[in-house]
This record gives C-alpha cells, structure tokens and sequence, in this order.
C-alpha cells in the first residue's frame, strides 16, 4: 500500500470498527475509492461503502462516519445512516445539504437517517455526482454543528458494496 493512503486506509479501518464493533476479521474488504472503502462481512449478511468525516479541531463526542448498507436477507439497499460528531438536542434539527439541496434527516443521539425511502433514494443519487455533503444539527449542549464528507469515490465504493453483495443470501 503506498505510504500516502496508510491515513486514509486507518482511518477507514477505524470507522469500520466504530459501525460493526468488535474484531473485524469476519470483514472482507472489497476496496478503496479515495477516501471510502466498501466491505462485505458474509456472517451477517450485509456490505457497506463507509467514510469518515473531514478532520475538525472542534469537540467531539463520536467519530462522525457515513455509512451506506446493503442487507440481502431484509432486501435493503443502500441504506444510509450518519453517525454525527455530538450528542444532538432532544428532537433536534438536523439538516443535510448536498447538490444544492437540502433534505431534513431525523434521528436522535448520535445517528441520523433519512426520513423515508425517497428522500434515501434522492440522497443516494446526488451522492453520486456532488462532490461534498455536509450535515448539521442542534448539539445537546446547544448551538449547532456540523460534519462535511467529500464525496470522491462514494459511487464507486457503493457500487463494490452492492455487488459483493449480490451473491450473498
């Protein structure tokens, strides 16, 4: 691996343990697409594109990551879920904006979801031609916050997800 994607690949590696926890060694990985990596972990079923967040010197609570996931069993695709850097306010606001867009989120301490399958469908879709995604919310210990993701790559890694996936039962 060339010293320059070590970062990235430990990083990728470390969000991987904070979405799945525990030992990785089930965890196949079907790549890396700059800053996203795609794995498929067989016992489960499922695949996932994951990234983390860009780098903040602000406070954080959690490692903020993105995942997108795919279970063969439940037939879910590309299910996306964002684990933000803070614990959120009690029915907080939260707010993605991507492609121009805007799509409100729901979720509750550290998670966020799209509200419904077509706003996960749209958000999937400008996913593939932005180039960055940022979310914010209202922290619990007030005042908003934000975590942004470039998105160079993250077709690519969701479209290794969803084929490593095709075969699994």
């Amino acid at each position: 691996m060339p010293h320059s994607l070590r970062p990235v690949f430990s990083l990728l590696i470390a969000a991987t343990l904070a979405v799945c926890g525990g030992s990785a060694s089930a965890r196949e990985s079907l790549g890396l697409y700059g800053t996203w990596g795609a794995f498929r972990d067989p016992v489960v079923p499922r695949c996932y594109a994951i990234a983390i967040a860009e780098p903040s010197a602000l406070r954080r609570d959690y490692q903020p990551y993105v995942a997108v996931g795919t279970w063969p069993r439940r037939g879910a695709r590309n299910q996306l879920h964002f684990r933000l850097s803070r614990k959120m306010a009690q029915n907080p606001r939260i707010s993605l904006s991507i492609g121009g867009k805007r799509y409100a989120l729901i979720g509750g301490g550290g998670d966020a979801w799209p509200r419904d399958e077509n706003d996960n469908a749209a958000i999937i879709a400008a996913m593939r031609s932005a180039t960055k995604m940022s979310v914010s919310a209202q922290g619990a210990q007030g005042g908003r916050f934000g975590n942004s993701w470039p998105l160079a790559g993250a077709a690519s890694a969701m479209d290794a997800a969803l084929i490593g996936c095709a075969q699994l039962r």
